[in-house]
């Protein structure tokens, strides 16, 4: 055989070779990318998998036993204070809400956000619990509700609005989020409508403040809590559907620690 063709013979093994393993079907990989974040999949409000084990599903959900700061809290023996009032400024945004498989929520465009002494938290974003999960002077609400919102250094401030029942309450933006709630795991709905989100507090916006933390794991600390005193009142019929959807997602009340709370006296 010829020099010349000893190459060929070779280079025609090796496309065979090729082929061969381009053509053959390979077993399906289990390095699926998921459908949700683990940290999503990983915990509940039942169970094993709820509260009193968040922090064993996950090392850094470790915070969730460990803290000293946790939320929610009863608020109960607040100091009375003159403090500085919150400066809301909210704009109308796109009401579209999402059912992430542990509450409603909303998320919101940028350009709103308010203002606590000299520093600005923008509103991400706003969901629901059902029941409540703080609690005034040892008092529990159907419902309530968490404004998230962050500042440039990362710092989270939310504010909660406790919902309750009663038969003559028009809260009409309630009732846009009442009447649009997704009802699965993964379900979107863009309503086509827009929504205030200071039309979800109510008319006194004095607050309960202290330092806390995340009331989902990894349940981070150093969250600013502003609860306001006053609920919210929407009709029994409104509250029903938070209540049927939602399904006890509180986490229950945490130690206090010897943290200070403070109750905002002025108007």
């Amino acid at each position: 055989m010829s020099l010349i063709g000893m190459p060929f013979i070779r280079l025609l093994i090796a496309i065979a070779i090729s082929l061969t393993l381009y053509l053959t079907p390979t077993a399906p990989t289990s390095a699926e990318p998921p459908t949700h974040s683990p940290t999503e999949l990983q915990w509940t409000y039942e169970r094993d998998k709820g509260p009193t084990h968040w922090a064993e599903l996950d090392d850094r959900f470790a915070t969730c036993a460990s803290g000293k700061a946790q939320s929610p809290i009863d608020l109960v023996g607040a100091q009375s204070a003159d403090l500085l009032n919150p400066e809301f400024h909210y704009q109308p945004a796109p009401l579209n809400l999402l059912n992430n498989g542990h509450t409603v929520q909303v998320p919101y465009a940028p350009g709103s956000y308010f203002v606590l002494e000299g520093d600005r938290y923008d509103l991400r974003q706003f969901h629901f619990h059902s029941p409540s999960e703080h609690a005034i002077n040892s008092q529990a609400q159907t419902a309530e509700l968490h404004l998230v919102h962050q500042n440039e250094a990362g710092q989270l401030a939310v504010v909660a609005v406790l919902i309750k029942a009663d038969n003559a309450s028009e809260k009409t933006d309630y009732t846009a989020l009442s009447n649009n709630l997704p009802a699965h795991t993964g379900d979107k709905v863009r309503t086509g409508q827009q929504i205030n989100a200071r039309s979800l507090l109510p008319e006194q916006t004095t607050t309960y403040r202290y330092s806390g933390s995340l009331t989902t794991p990894p349940c981070t600390e150093s969250v600013t809590w502003l609860v306001m005193s006053e609920p919210v009142a929407l009709t029994t019929q409104e509250l029903s559907k938070y209540e049927t959807l939602l399904n006890h997602n509180n986490r229950p009340l945490q130690l206090r620690n010897q943290r200070a709370v403070q109750l905002d006296t002025s108007l």
